[in-house]
């Protein structure tokens, strides 16, 4: 029943856009004023908003023949992003699994073949439009719809084979009621595509986790932050931003010996890190892993991993967007490498009496600095009485 066009096999797809590109890879040609050249084109679809998780929706898809020739078969698809799902297909309908791809999320595809004629200058529409599903993690979704006259839009021997559905077949019927697209205003002979935004009324709750190190002055720590979605929702950025990122500051004292691999440099002791994708599961969770260098003791030092990049109007609980990263420096506060007590400063040593001293920690220090005093004078006094003997012989 199914027949495959060589020209669709796609080397890649890109999630809402799947219809688009397939209809790209047959090659564009330019419409010819007088209606002649062949070409098909969907009506205008409405975005979809407010859709509950558990709830269905229909896209109400419809097309003209723009061309001046009847077609004898046309293949309408739908493409779904992961938040949605299908329910019963007819007969004449077939549904594939395609896998997640680097950047692109896995998709879900339906095609519905209509052996019959399709006159030109006329609108068509399913009798029955399909149902899609509004799975529990939805949030921004997407329907990419296509219409296509060369062959079924299969993506490719690498996905999964076509399953047909069970449900009674479904017709193409006339719209008289609908206002045709204009002669020759295809864009490309043999097919158009349209993205249908679905946005459901969901929430994701991104959040992150912060750390507490140990270590003495000199030594090389370990540092992992987390950033995780509790979900309910997967997030989908239509835009192609990062779907997750975060921005970390070291704690005071310390340098970044090595950093993560999905995160860069933002300036001194700061750190921009991200998921590297412009989506993220419902269940995601990512690990970032730095190794600090412990320069000196700064007391009370604190760093701290904070949510950022581009607005999370999904994400109502603001209150685990920020996390701190405390560093504990073993050894005593002040404390230098290797343990040595720092010299005292001028003010201290010029101090009267020992009180400048013992804030320093020199501990018993002083007593031996007097006694050592104490010995130096006395031999320069020795030495200059023989000297002075010595000058009266």
């Amino acid at each position: 029943m199914f027949q495959t066009s060589p020209g669709l096999r796609l080397l890649g797809r890109t999630a809402g856009t799947i219809g688009a590109l397939a209809l790209v890879a047959l090659g564009a040609t330019p419409a010819v004023a007088d209606g002649s050249a062949p070409g098909v084109v969907l009506g205008k679809l409405a975005p979809v908003d407010g859709a509950e998780p558990g709830s269905s929706f229909q896209v109400p898809a419809q097309f003209t023949n723009t061309g001046a020739q009847a077609l004898g078969k046309v293949w309408l698809s739908y493409t779904l992003t992961r938040g949605l799902g299908l329910t019963e297909l007819p007969s004449n309908c077939s549904s594939l699994k395609i896998p997640t791809m680097d950047e692109i999320p896995n998709q879900t595809e339906a095609v519905c073949e209509f052996d019959q004629t399709v006159k030109p200058g006329v609108v068509y529409a399913p009798e029955k439009q399909l149902t899609f599903d509004v799975l529990d993690y939805a949030l921004y979704d997407d329907v990419t719809v296509g219409i296509d006259t060369s062959g079924f839009p299969y993506p490719g021997d690498n996905f999964s084979h076509p399953e047909p559905g069970s449900g009674p077949a479904i017709r193409l019927v006339e719209q008289p009621a609908a206002t045709p697209a204009a002669p020759g205003s295809a864009k490309r002979p043999s097919g158009d595509a349209a993205d249908v935004p679905v946005t459901a009324a969901n929430t994701a709750d991104f959040q992150v986790t912060g750390a507490r190190l140990k270590g003495a002055v000199g030594d090389t720590v370990p540092l992992k932050v987390k950033i995780t979605n509790a979900g309910p929702a997967w997030v989908y950025r239509r835009d192609r931003a990062t779907a997750a990122r975060v921005l970390i500051k070291m704690p005071a004292g310390t340098t970044v010996a090595k950093s993560d691999n999905y995160c860069t440099k933002a300036g001194s002791g700061t750190y921009t890190c991200s998921s590297g994708y412009a989506w993220v599961s419902e269940t995601y969770k990512q690990t970032f892993t730095f190794e600090l260098k412990i320069g000196k003791a700064v007391s009370g030092a604190e760093g701290s991993v904070e949510l950022t990049g581009p607005s999370r109007p999904f994400d109502t609980d603001t209150k685990n967007d920020k996390a701190g990263i405390r560093l504990d420096v073993t050894g005593g506060a002040g404390s230098s490498g290797g343990g040595v007590s720092p010299t005292p400063s001028a003010s201290a040593s010029g101090a009267s009496g020992g009180d400048g001293l013992a804030n320093t920690g020199s501990g018993t220090a002083l007593p031996l600095a007097g006694a050592a005093a104490a010995a130096v004078a006395l031999g320069a006094g020795a030495l200059l009485a023989a000297r002075r003997r010595a000058n009266r012989r």
